[in-house]
C-alpha cells in the first residue's frame, strides 16, 4: 500500500508540463541558475582548461616521439597539421552543437573520430562557452521556454470535454 501511495505522491509532486533537460555537470540547475551553479560554472571552466593543456602536452610528448623516431619532416608537418585540422574542426563542431540541434545526426556521428582526434579544440570551445553560460544553456532555454509557452497556451485555450459540451447544447427537431 505504501508503495502506491509513494507513487502517487511522486506524480502528484511532479510540476505538469514539459521539464527542462539535464546538461553535463549542471543537471537543471541552469534554469534558475541555483544549487551551486556559478560554481559549477567556474569548475567547468578550469578543468576544461586543464584538460586541454594537460591534452596539448600529451601532444607534444606524441610529436617528440616522431622527432626522435627521426620519421622526417614531411610526417611531423603532416601531423601537426592534421592535429590543428581536426582540432579546429572540433572546435566550430562543439561551439555550434550549443546553439543548435545538429540538421543531419548522422553525419555528426560520422564526424566523431575527427572530433576525437581534435580534442584540444573541444575542450577550448568548451572553456570558452562556460565562461558565459552553461554550454549548451542557450539552446535548451530556448527550447525549453518556447514548450512551456505551447503548453500553457494549449491548457488555457481548452475549456474542457467537448462531448460534455456537445451533451449540454439542447438539440434542434
Amino acid at each position: 500500500m505504501s508503495d502506491q501511495t509513494d507513487t502517487h505522491s511522486a506524480a502528484a509532486s511532479a510540476p505538469a508540463g514539459p521539464q527542462p533537460e539535464a546538461i553535463r555537470f549542471f543537471g537543471t540547475t541552469w534554469v534558475d541558475h541555483d544549487g551551486g551553479y556559478g560554481l559549477r560554472r567556474a569548475a567547468v571552466a578550469v578543468g576544461s582548461l586543464v584538460a586541454a593543456a594537460a591534452g596539448a602536452f600529451v601532444l607534444r610528448f606524441a610529436y617528440q616521439g616522431l622527432s626522435i623516431a627521426a620519421v622526417g619532416g614531411f610526417v611531423n608537418a603532416l601531423v601537426v597539421i592534421m592535429f590543428a585540422i581536426c582540432g579546429a574542426i572540433a572546435f566550430r563542431k562543439t561551439w555550434e552543437s550549443f546553439t543548435r540541434r545538429p540538421a543531419d545526426p548522422a553525419r555528426e556521428e560520422a564526424l566523431r573520430s575527427l572530433k576525437a582526434i581534435g580534442f584540444v579544440g573541444s575542450l577550448l570551445a568548451y572553456f570558452l562557452r562556460s565562461l558565459v553560460e552553461a554550454p549548451g544553456e542557450k539552446l535548451l532555454r530556448t527550447e525549453y521556454e518556447t514548450a512551456r509557452t505551447r503548453y500553457e497556451k494549449r491548457r488555457t485555450t481548452r475549456s474542457g470535454n467537448p462531448t460534455a459540451r456537445a451533451a449540454r447544447k439542447p438539440k434542434r427537431r
